[in-house]
């Protein structure tokens, strides 16, 4: 009489296949929802509706954007059934404390406090311009710019052609740069006015 062979049970091979996505995963609820509690029920959400289709997990050629497509889709899917006027939250960055402006991070000497103010500012008008995007704008920008996702990727987990990716990212980023100019030209003004 021969043995069967060794296989896991299903609860092994479905947390060997996606444990080591759920921090990913989590971060990138996190970014799109902003609130770790929603963050939480999202990847639940999806970790729940997987778990049956471990077979159909096993046969994913790139694990980690096929994950982050499914979340995508479950967070669309939940924003759709919000009842008119709840809002996503405008936590698009994550907690502004947790942030390092980009100024900040390039080499030099230390800034005088008027050039620390006006980045303080651009940094803080830039974060709330980021949160009034509409959702598919944010999450274009949040996986690409602050996630680090190349554009094949992106195109692959919103299930968008790569051309339509690159004129979006082109224009979310114009308007971006567009708004914050609006917004700090009044006080750069000013700034000039005091020299």
């Amino acid at each position: 009489m021969a043995l069967l062979p060794f296989r896991q049970s299903k609860s092994k091979r479905f947390e060997r296949l996606v444990h080591p996505h759920l921090r990913p995963l989590h971060t990138f609820a996190y970014r799109l929802t902003g609130s770790q509690h929603d963050a939480e029920d999202l990847v639940q959400d999806v970790v729940t509706k997987l778990f049956p289709k471990v077979d159909e997990l096993e046969r994913v050629e790139d694990l980690r954007p096929w994950l982050h497509r499914v979340l995508y889709r479950q967070f669309v899917d939940n924003v759709r059934k919000r009842p008119a006027g709840r809002e996503v939250s405008e936590n698009a960055l994550g907690p502004k404390d947790q942030q390092t402006p980009f100024l900040e991070t390039l080499p030099g000497t230390e800034p005088d406090p008027l050039t620390h103010t006006d980045n303080d500012r651009r940094s803080a008008i830039l974060h709330r311009l980021i949160g009034e995007l509409q959702p598919d704008q944010r999450t274009l920008l949040l996986l690409h710019d602050s996630e680090g996702w190349r554009q094949e990727d992106i195109a692959e987990i919103l299930d968008v052609p790569l051309g339509t990716i690159k004129s979006r990212l082109h224009r979310v980023r114009a308007l971006l740069r567009t708004k914050l100019q609006e917004e700090m030209e009044p006080f750069e003004e000013q700034q000039r006015g005091c020299q």
